[in-house]
């Protein structure tokens, strides 16, 4: 199992201690680099910064945002980036959610799953370097009746082809990455919950494709935090978790609300959503049962770490992505380094 290394967003006041982690996971042996967007920093730029600063370590958006950008233009970024890391760029691509796509990009959030098809269409058709046609549901190219013709991307992306994940969260949005994606980037991921939650519908898309999981990346991430006292470790995940189960996206379009539902959670689910809407995001962080946040985040010394890499390498994981929480910056160095030794004491370094 490979590790990566999630910085999440960026812009928060702590860009200098975000390359200091990229650049020690690149030091460490770590496998990949992701970089968030919402509605502040954006990825690509990130990415780009910590690639002309690192020597190894792949760089990875997780997400860039569809609603964000054309599919010919995140094409001509994917390749960009390619070309300027020496062939370390990987693709991970999102839907987002209704409220930044409508409120933030102006975009329409209707037919996510056919949007995303089309998306990646188009992306692997330019990205081939074939002349760019495409008629579709949510675009044509080139437009009908005017001056357009079909182009083909001028730059030659290191590799033929770029890793291309894309952010799964429901059955139906799992089953389609798993027929026309490389990879699925996933949060929330409980190793006793996979199957039924994530990795059936994974494999049901791969069937539908006729490929098998051979060489699909299932990449979660995971936050960690490293120390002995498990209550307060987890008393730290609670407003994030809050903000996800409870606040992320409407009442009625929660998917992060719906998989703990699936995961066995629905009173608590609905008890941390009403909380958390109502105002009360304290007594929706209090709300979460600390089961809850126990079985999809790593929490503990490093053996009890150990123990739960080896929990997610046996349910199917094959890239562990990190997110080490700390209030200084040699707290989340000292619990990247913590990682890679977990994982040598699980017996899963290659």
């Amino acid at each position: 199992m490979r590790l990566g290394i999630n910085l999440g967003y960026w812009g928060a006041g702590m860009d200098a201690d975000n390359l200091a982690v990229a650049k020690e996971a690149d030091r460490l042996g770590y496998d990949v680099c992701w970089a968030a967007e919402a509605y502040g920093s954006d990825a690509a730029t990130v990415l780009t910064w910590v690639a002309a600063q690192t020597e190894r370590i792949d760089v990875a958006s997780g997400i860039f945002q569809i609603p964000a950008r054309t599919p010919a233009m995140t094409a001509m970024t994917a390749a960009t980036l390619d070309s300027l890391s020496g062939g370390r760029f990987r693709l991970g691509l999102g839907v987002s959610g209704p409220q930044v796509s409508e409120g933030w990009y102006g975009v329409k959030f209707d037919k996510p799953l056919a949007r995303t098809r089309e998306y990646v269409e188009i992306i692997r058709k330019a990205m081939s370097r074939e002349r760019l046609t495409h008629e579709g549901e949510h675009w044509t190219l080139p437009l009908p009746g005017g001056p357009g013709k079909p182009i083909k991307l001028t730059v030659h992306p290191e590799r033929e082809e770029i890793p291309l994940y894309i952010a799964a969260i429901g059955p139906r949005n799992l089953e389609q990455t798993g027929e026309i994606a490389n990879g699925a980037l996933l949060v929330f991921f409980s190793p006793e919950h996979a199957e039924e939650t994530t990795l059936k519908h994974l494999r049901a898309g791969r069937e539908k494709a006729g490929k098998s999981m051979d060489g699909f990346d299932v990449c979660p991430t995971v936050p960690m935090a490293l120390g002995d006292d498990i209550d307060a470790l987890a008393d730290l995940f609670r407003p994030y978790t809050a903000l996800y189960v409870g606040g992320m996206g409407s009442r009625k379009q929660n998917f992060y609300n719906k998989l703990a539902q699936r995961m066995g959670y629905g009173d608590e689910a609905a008890e941390i959503q009403d909380k958390y809407l109502a105002g009360d995001k304290e007594g929706a962080a209090a709300a979460i049962p600390r089961d809850l946040i126990d079985s999809t985040t790593l929490i503990g010394p490093k053996e009890r770490i150990a123990e739960r890499m080896r929990a997610y390498a046996d349910a199917g994981v094959t890239t562990l992505s990190l997110a080490p929480a700390g209030f200084t910056l040699d707290e989340r160095l000292a619990a990247l380094r913590a990682g890679v030794e977990a994982r040598e004491l699980a017996g899963l370094a290659s």
